[in-house]
């Protein structure tokens, strides 16, 4: 139980914190504050044995815990938000991990605002890939999905006009991306060494990186641009001296892109694009796709979606300094079910088609509630590329299930 030990104080903290806050007389504070705790087990199954040396074989199991604790004045233009997250794993040591999601105060001054802290953007609009989201970095060490994310420190100055939203962000430091270690699963044959992570600037992490955000809504679109500088989070990897790592490291880029959504009955167009600049040569991408929805299918309460996307990544690949892109021509097709009953229930499939070799993969996901406070999840994903010139086929091994029971507090 080397996890528990490891975490055990920290885990026994965050969970005293919220109750000792409600325990706490404090005057108004803790009037206008909102606590709410998800404690959740997770045993992850890879039914493949691994494909590399010192991986574990079986059922993974961790669990965590996310405190979110939220205050905001009567006027409701001052607030403060923290959302400490705590992993601890059984198997993978660098899966044990602590991370704050957010830690930030906000305040709004008629139709300005401004937010100082640590906090979670994002920008998108499509299902299978979230191209032009930048502002965090992925915490990878939490799924593959690439919708987990570590806290960002910034400064948000956002102003709301008649012609649409503009915000100005300055992150004055770089969170490095996270990978599994040596004992974990959904790595490649060598592991990444996260101690000795390169920069392109001098000024490795304490280098400022600089977004600008135009969002608005016309008629029936929803429009998004923006123009990112600043460290990208995509690394590159070198091999090691002694050739048993790999280092990653992190160049400066620039990026522009847009997000458009177009709604039109049971019908929703999606495009998200990008140039960017500094990873190679200069290169674009993009993915544009529809979902169709059924309302009240069979005369009953449930909705069924249906998901097509095309996707392309036009970086180059004969680059041995650019790490290549697994989502180069691919389609996806996917269908959503939600029953809209009192237990939330709903399930996501989906399935990815490489254009050139076929079969990438397939993912579902199934939620429900139960009783007041209690959800289960469950997450399949299977990886079935097997090229060994795609890259994706370093998990051709790692296909898991995934059983998520939460407890809310």
């Amino acid at each position: 139980m080397r996890w528990f030990t490891r975490g055990s104080a920290a885990l026994l903290a965050l969970i005293a914190t919220p109750a000792l806050a409600q325990e706490l007389d404090l005057g108004g504070v803790w009037e206008n504050t909102d606590i709410s705790t998800q404690l959740a087990f997770e045993p992850r199954w890879f039914p493949s044995d691994p494909a590399f040396p010192d991986q574990f074989d079986g059922i993974q199991f961790s669990g965590f815990i996310q405190p979110e604790i939220f205050w905001e004045n009567d006027d409701r233009d001052a607030q403060v938000a923290l959302t400490p997250f705590l992993r601890l794993d059984a198997q993978d040591d660098e899966r044990t991990h602590f991370d704050m999601r957010e830690a930030y105060f906000r305040r709004i001054i008629d139709d300005w605002e401004v937010l100082v802290g640590l906090n979670q953007v994002f920008w998108g609009v499509t299902e299978s890939r979230h191209l032009v989201n930048i502002i965090n970095q992925i915490d990878t060490l939490e799924d593959t999905a690439e919708e987990d994310f570590l806290g960002q420190p910034m400064v948000q100055v956002g102003h709301q006009t008649d012609i649409g939203r503009f915000d100005a962000f300055l992150m004055p430091y770089f969170r490095e991306r996270t990978f599994a270690g040596p004992d974990g699963r959904l790595r490649g044959p060598l592991p990444v060494d996260t101690d000795r992570a390169e920069y392109e600037s001098d000024l490795e992490e304490l280098r400022p990186d600089i977004a600008l955000r135009y969002a608005h809504f016309i008629g029936d679109f929803d429009v998004g641009l923006h123009y990112f500088h600043g460290t990208g989070r995509e690394p590159d990897f070198r091999l090691s001296a002694d050739g048993t790592r790999l280092i990653p490291r992190y160049v400066v880029i620039n990026q522009v892109g847009a997000d458009l959504q177009y709604t039109t009955d049971a019908w929703l167009w999606k495009f998200e694009g990008l140039v960017r600049e500094g990873q190679g040569d200069t290169f674009a991408a993009a993915v544009a796709g529809f979902e169709y929805t059924l309302f009240q299918v069979l005369e009953s309460d449930a909705d069924l979606g249906f998901l097509g996307e095309v996707l392309y990544d036009g970086r180059d690949d004969d680059d041995p300094s650019v790490f290549p892109s697994v989502l180069e021509r691919d389609v996806f097709m996917g269908t959503r079910l939600t029953l809209n009953d009192i237990q939330d229930t709903a399930m996501l499939f989906g399935v990815t088609v490489d254009t050139e070799d076929g079969l990438g993969g397939f993912r579902l996901e199934a939620e429900r509630r139960f009783g007041d406070s209690w959800f289960v999840e469950l997450e399949a994903q299977a990886f079935l590329e097997d090229d060994p010139d795609n890259p994706a086929s370093v998990f051709d091994r790692d296909s898991f299930v995934t059983l998520r029971i939460s407890k809310y507090f």
